[in-house]
C-alpha cells in the first residue's frame, strides 16, 4: 500500500505535479477552506465515506491520497473499469487484514458510476461495518449512479471545475519546480498562458498535457546575440500545434459579455442559425452550460412568455437535463432549447406588466389599499370592517367569470399586462378583451 505519492522521472507530468500534502493543493476552497467540512473531518483524525463527485482534472484522485497520507490510512485504488467482484473480494479480505492489525484502510473507487448494481452491492457491508471507509470518485450525478443503500452510508462532496487563478498557480508551479522543465529555458508569453488555460477548460491534468506537449513539439529558437535557445510557447503555437484554434474568448472579459449578449439577442431576434453558433463559440471556449441554460430560462419568460408558455417549460427541463448529464452531451440539450425558442413567436408583454407594475407600486408614497371584498374576513372585527362583503365568487358564474374591480381605487381601470398578437398571447388578447369590456374597450 504504498503512500509515497512520488512519481517516476519518466511519468507525465500531470503526474509528477500531484501535490504530497494539503498545503500544496489548490482549489476547492470550499471543502478544505478554514471551517469547511473536510477540514473540520482532517481536524478530527477520522473520515466517513464520502463519494467525490466533479468534472476530470479537479483534483479528487489526488485529494484522497493526501487525505490517506495525512489521516494514516492504508491507500488502496481500484478503478470500477478494471475491476469486478471476485477482485473486490480479494481487496476488501485485505482490508480486514489490515484491520485485524489495527490499520485502516481507505478504499479509493475511480470512476465508481461504472460500477454495476451488483458490484456496488458487494461493498455495501465493508463500508457499513467500517471494514473500509469508502471513497468514490465520479463524473456522474451519484443520485442517478450510486443505488442508494451505498449512497445514504456516504457524504457527497461537489468538485467545481479550476478557475483561471488556480490554473494560473499550477502552470507557474510546474515551470519552477519540476525537474525536467525547469532545467529547459521555456518562456511562455501573456497570450500562451492565456490560450493555455483556455484550452484547460478547469482540468488541471489537461493543462499539464497541454503544456508537454508544447513543449516537446516547440522549435528551439534562438531569442539572442549569443545563440541562447529559447522554447517559446505562444498562442499561436497553442492554436495551430497542440490541440484546436483556441477561441478569442475570456469568462470575465469583453469576448465574454459580447458572445452572450450575441446569443441572447438572436434568439430575442427569431434566428437559430446565429444563436446556435454563437452557442457552440461558448461551449467551445469552456463557458459554464448551466450559466447558459439559466438565461434562456431568464429569455423563455422575458422574450416569449405567453406567447408560447411551452417555452419556459422546455427551458426548465433543459436546465435540468443539463445539470443531470453533463458536457459533452449537454451541447444537443442546449441546442435543442435554443433552437426553439429562436423559433417561437415572441413578446416582452410579461415583463413589460411587472415592469409597470413595480414602478407603480414603488412610486406609492404610501400602500394602495387593497379593496375590501378582497380582504380576508378571518376575525368577527374584520367581518364588521366589511371584509369579504360584497366579494363575487367567479365560479357560480356562466363562463367561471364576472366583471368586477380588483385593482386599488387608485388604479382603476389601469392596464398593466397588455398582450402581443403574437402565438398563444393573441388567444389571450381576445379572452381578455371579452371578458374585461369596460377596461379593456379602448386598448
Amino acid at each position: 500500500m504504498d503512500q509515497s505519492n512520488k512519481a517516476q522521472p519518466d511519468a507525465p507530468l500531470a503526474e509528477r505535479m500531484r501535490p504530497h500534502a494539503l498545503d500544496g493543493f489548490v482549489g476547492q476552497e470550499h471543502l478544505l477552506g478554514e471551517g469547511a467540512m473536510l477540514t473540520q473531518l482532517v481536524a478530527s483524525g477520522a473520515l466517513p465515506s464520502l463519494i467525490f463527485w466533479g468534472e476530470p482534472g479537479t483534483g479528487k484522485t489526488t485529494l484522497a491520497r493526501i487525505l490517506a497520507r495525512t489521516l494514516d490510512y492504508e491507500f488502496v485504488q481500484i478503478s470500477a473499469v478494471m475491476t469486478g467482484v471476485p477482485e473486490l473480494r480479494r481487496t476488501l479480505e485485505t482490508a480486514r487484514r489490515f484491520r485485524a492489525q489495527g490499520r485502516r484502510t481507505l478504499l479509493f473507487v475511480d470512476e465508481i458510476h461504472r460500477w454495476s448494481k451488483a458490484q456496488q452491492d458487494a461493498l455495501l457491508h465493508a463500508v457499513e461495518d467500517g471494514t473500509v471507509t469508502l471513497l468514490g470518485a465520479t463524473t456522474e450525478n451519484p443520485s442517478f449512479e450510486i443505488i442508494s443503500p451505498l449512497l445514504s452510508r456516504t457524504r457527497v462532496l461537489r468538485f467545481q471545475p479550476l478557475a483561471a487563478g488556480h490554473l494560473r498557480t499550477l502552470l507557474h508551479r510546474a515551470l519552477e519546480t519540476d525537474e525536467k522543465l525547469k532545467s529547459l529555458p521555456i518562456e511562455i508569453p501573456e497570450d500562451g498562458q492565456t490560450a493555455l488555460l483556455a484550452l484547460s477548460g478547469g482540468d488541471a491534468r489537461m493543462l499539464y498535457n497541454a503544456l508537454e506537449l508544447a513543449v516537446e513539439i516547440s522549435p528551439r529558437l534562438r531569442g539572442d546575440k549569443r545563440g541562447v535557445e529559447k522554447i517559446i510557447i505562444n498562442r499561436a503555437l497553442i492554436e495551430h500545434s497542440v490541440l484546436k484554434r483556441m477561441p478569442v474568448y475570456d469568462k470575465k472579459g469583453d469576448a465574454h459579455y459580447d458572445t452572450i449578449s450575441a446569443f441572447i439577442k438572436s434568439v430575442r431576434a427569431s434566428d437559430p442559425d446565429a444563436a446556435v453558433y454563437y452557442l457552440a463559440r461558448m461551449l467551445q471556449a469552456g463557458e459554464d452550460p448551466l450559466f447558459v441554460a439559466r438565461r434562456l430560462i431568464i429569455l423563455a419568460s422575458e422574450d416569449i412568455g405567453n406567447a408560447n408558455p411551452t417555452g419556459l417549460v422546455l427551458a426548465n427541463a433543459g436546465y435540468q437535463a443539463v445539470h443531470q448529464v453533463g458536457m459533452p452531451e449537454a451541447r444537443i440539450i442546449l441546442a435543442q432549447v435554443t433552437t426553439y425558442l429562436a423559433s417561437s413567436p415572441k413578446s416582452n408583454a410579461a415583463y413589460k406588466a411587472i415592469s409597470d407594475a413595480m414602478t407603480a407600486a414603488e412610486s406609492e408614497s404610501f400602500p394602495a389599499s387593497v379593496p375590501l371584498h378582497l380582504r380576508n374576513p378571518v376575525t368577527g372585527l374584520m367581518q364588521r370592517e366589511g371584509y369579504g362583503k360584497d366579494y363575487i365568487y367567479p365560479h357560480d358564474h356562466p363562463g367561471h367569470f364576472v366583471e368586477s374591480n380588483n385593482l386599488p381605487p387608485e388604479y382603476k381601470d389601469k392596464i398593466f399586462y397588455e398582450p402581443s398578437d403574437q402565438g398563444r398571447e393573441a388567444e389571450i388578447s381576445e379572452r381578455l378583451k371579452r371578458w374585461w369590456k369596460k377596461r379593456r374597450k379602448s386598448s
